[in-house]
């Protein structure tokens, strides 16, 4: 019985899917659409979950949310995609995993939801980008040092960091002045197990 992705447009769930890819898995995905005015997630997800949130995965009797704990739920089914070694590559492994969303989108989408206040949104973007570039440099001197996020291989590590950087050059200026994280995107663009994934994922912009 294949996985089943409940995938909704333009979200964190993109990197599920490109997960699902890389190790092979066979999947279906149920499409949901933001409301075009609101752009937050369609009522029938609450249906799928309490939370009302994607992705959703399911795996028989299996439902989980969160995307770091289906990444290492996923990790653990197929023994794939994990730490390199059980010393420093475990360690940056489980750091990167949860820094994703524990540390770098918070801040992330704070600036969204400032950009969307009149005059005072742009007053406090520009107190809150210091603290996102702070991030950004820790990620640059992070990746200047190893191709991936956990050493000398891609991990799921590598995949939740995905969004968060994909998001960072549309809303925080990530660009060309952090060379070694603008290779690493282009690197992951590349794979063609992400192009798989964007192809059947649907409306992404952040790639």
């Amino acid at each position: 019985m294949p996985l089943i992705v409940h995938h909704l447009n333009n979200s964190r769930s993109q990197r599920l899917l490109w997960m699902l890819e890389e190790l092979k898995l066979p999947y279906e995905i149920r499409f949901y659409e933001r409301d075009k005015h609101t752009m937050l997630a369609p009522p029938e997800l609450k249906e799928v979950h309490p939370l009302g949130k994607s992705p959703v995965l399911e795996d028989g009797g299996v439902k989980l949310v969160e995307t770091g704990a289906i990444c290492e739920y996923l990790v653990e089914k197929t023994g794939l995609l994990g730490p390199a070694d059980q010393g420093e590559g475990l360690r940056r492994y489980r750091q990167f995993l949860h820094y994703a969303e524990g540390s770098v989108m918070p801040m992330l989408l704070l600036m969204l939801a400032m950009s969307k206040i009149p005059l005072v949104g742009k007053i406090a973007i520009k107190k809150v980008q210091p603290m996102v570039d702070v991030h950004l440099d820790y990620i640059e001197q992070e990746l200047a040092s190893r191709p991936w996020f956990a050493g000398q291989q891609m991990s799921a590590a590598d995949i939740m960091m995905s969004f968060p950087l994909e998001a960072a050059v549309s809303r925080a200026g990530l660009g060309p002045s952090r060379p070694a994280t603008m290779a690493w995107l282009k690197k992951i663009h590349a794979r063609p197990a992400y192009q798989r994934a964007l192809k059947k994922g649907g409306t992404y912009d952040y790639a």
